[in-house]
């Protein structure tokens, strides 16, 4: 399992919860299982979300591998330059 810190708005998704756990090994994995974990997340997921995997800032990495041990944040998100 791998746990996640939900970030900013998308707790509202998840019932408040800071923190969810997952059973995922890449980036796409965990999107789909928080998809079918938690609904609400879904809409923004197609929308867009950033995930920060061991502190490094992910967009449609999809097979990024993520370790059980990985510091896994997802957020909404992120542009800039």
């Amino acid at each position: 399992m791998v746990k996640v810190l939900i970030w900013g708005s998308l707790r509202s998704a998840t019932e408040g919860q800071t923190e969810v756990e997952v059973d995922a090994s890449n980036f796409k994995e965990l999107l789909d299982q928080l998809a079918t974990l938690y609904p609400g997340l879904k809409p923004q997921i197609e929308r867009g979300v950033s995930l920060a995997l061991d502190g490094k800032i992910y967009r449609e990495a999809w097979f990024a591998e993520i370790g059980p041990d990985s510091e896994v944040v997802l957020m909404p998100y992120m542009t800039g330059g």
